[in-house]
């Protein structure tokens, strides 16, 4: 019987890998290796194209690259090469750590980012607990935020004619991404309508990092975050948002 006819012991073979991250989104994984790795960090995960797919994501830089990898009967192809073991695939980085991209780019498999993260044990400690009466009760203490599917914040926006980036701040409610020239005005600069708008994704076409565009018919904006993780925000409620219009909500 072939080693792979047994699907449970290459899943199992799978989840011992320790920088396997099962289902962790493509922008998920670019969040966590712009955030945490390092140039070099790479990743195994799970495609969205179904089972037996999987994606091996790379820190380059301040970028980072998606690779096919594909479990087949006789083992697990990856570029030009098929492995025959998982083993024997985990060896291959070790030996020929170099990648070349379509793009031209080389990269160089440096280390792999772990599934489990060691996270350090500190909290702060309670000195003082206010003796502040408030007239309060219980029942007063009432769990409130803001209404799901909104976000604000400020984001750097790269300018339509002349091309310099400014900072603005951003609200985003309902169908509409506003900006304003700071937070303390009342009036938009402009009203974006979601509605009309296409795509949303990471962009690494700027010289700059943490950025993702908007695409809308007669132009595309560009904006930076302070963070990956924080553009993977924007990018993940607006895509929830273009979601629920093309639902009809």
């Amino acid at each position: 019987m072939s080693y792979y006819s047994d699907t449970q012991s290459v899943d199992d073979e799978l989840e011992s890998l320790r920088w396997y991250h099962f289902d962790l989104s493509r922008h998920a994984a670019e969040a966590l290796l712009l955030s945490n790795g390092k140039d070099g960090s790479y990743l195994l995960r799970n495609s969205h194209e179904g089972p037996g797919s999987f994606a091996l994501s790379v820190r380059a830089k301040d970028s980072v690259k998606h690779f096919h990898v594909t479990r087949k009967s006789s083992g697990y192809a990856f570029g030009f090469n098929e492995f025959a073991s998982l083993q024997d695939f985990v060896s291959h980085f070790a030996n020929q750590p170099l990648l070349g991209s379509e793009t031209g780019t080389l990269i160089v498999l440096k280390c792999p980012y772990p599934w489990r993260v060691e996270e350090p044990s500190i909290y702060e400690s309670v000195r003082v607990h206010t003796a502040m009466q408030t007239g309060r009760t219980e029942s007063d203490l009432v769990a409130n935020a803001p209404s799901f599917g909104t976000k604000e914040g400020y984001l750097v926006k790269l300018g339509a004619v002349v091309k310099n980036w400014k900072q603005r701040w951003f609200t985003l409610n309902r169908n509409d991404l506003k900006y304003f020239k700071d937070k303390m005005f009342d009036e938009p600069i402009r009203t974006l309508d979601l509605t009309a708008c296409s795509a949303v994704q990471f962009d690494y076409s700027k010289d700059r990092v943490n950025c993702f565009c908007l695409v809308f018919p007669e132009r595309t904006f560009y904006l930076c975050a302070k963070s990956c993780v924080e553009a993977d925000e924007w990018i993940k409620i607006i895509r929830w948002k273009l979601s629920q219009i093309r639902k009809g909500r």
